[in-house]
């Protein structure tokens, strides 16, 4: 019998910027009522508000190093997606607008991929969801890890560090500039422990979450 598989889109969250091609009104992407500072899903074409930001749960964080050709050659996609394990970037050489070049042109992003659960305003689950945090935006990736890893609750057998999947927390926007560039960044903020009885169905959707991309199956 025929195998037919069925490849769902996983939605990324990105922040809008003043050149992102949803906020330009003449662009073929366009999306009516799109603002810079707005967080944006890219498959359900939904907005959100930066400044009252969205809560979501981060199940999964996966570093990557992805290697590009510059804006304007090629189809637009990834050259190459090269793991953690990677030895790419003794590779490259930081030119002068600091991008960290291969020897055949294309440049390659240090990426932190966080999978991540989005929640409604009473925590309840809407959709997955991956946040790609590069440039800019690493050191707030590292952050983002560092306050899950460093959260601590008393247990039976004393404090433990919870998993991300049961902790939620805030991600809002806000303008950044540097050299005289200006842009719209991530805000993270821990926002509550979801370790109550009450939340049991959605953290096992959460565990889930996890466990498939721990394994790679998204």
């Amino acid at each position: 019998f025929p195998v037919t598989i069925f490849v769902l889109a996983l939605p990324f969250l990105k922040i809008l910027g003043q050149l992102s091609p949803e906020v330009n009104k003449r662009d073929g992407k366009y999306v009516q009522g799109a603002e810079p500072g707005m967080i944006y899903n890219s498959v359900t074409g939904e907005l959100f508000d930066g400044e009252k930001g969205i809560d979501v749960l981060p199940c999964h964080y996966k570093l990557e190093y992805i290697e590009w050709q510059d804006r304007g050659e090629g189809s637009g996609a990834p050259v190459g997606i090269h793991p953690s394990s990677s030895d790419v970037m003794t590779k490259t050489k930081r030119d002068a607008s600091f991008k960290d070049r291969l020897p055949n042109g294309n440049y390659i992003e240090d990426t932190g991929n966080h999978f991540v659960y989005i929640l409604d305003k009473d925590y309840n689950p809407l959709e997955t969801a991956l946040i790609a945090m590069k440039s800019t935006q690493k050191k707030k990736s590292k952050t983002w890890n560092s306050m899950i890893q460093s959260r601590r609750l008393q247990g039976k057998k004393g404090f433990f560090c919870p998993p991300s999947w049961a902790s939620a927390y805030k991600l809002t926007t806000t303008k950044e500039s540097n050299s005289g560039n200006n842009w719209f960044g991530w805000v993270v903020e821990f926002n509550k422990y979801l370790n109550d009885p009450k939340y049991a169905k959605l953290l096992e959707m959460t565990k889930a979450f996890y466990e498939s991309a721990i394994k790679s199956d998204i």
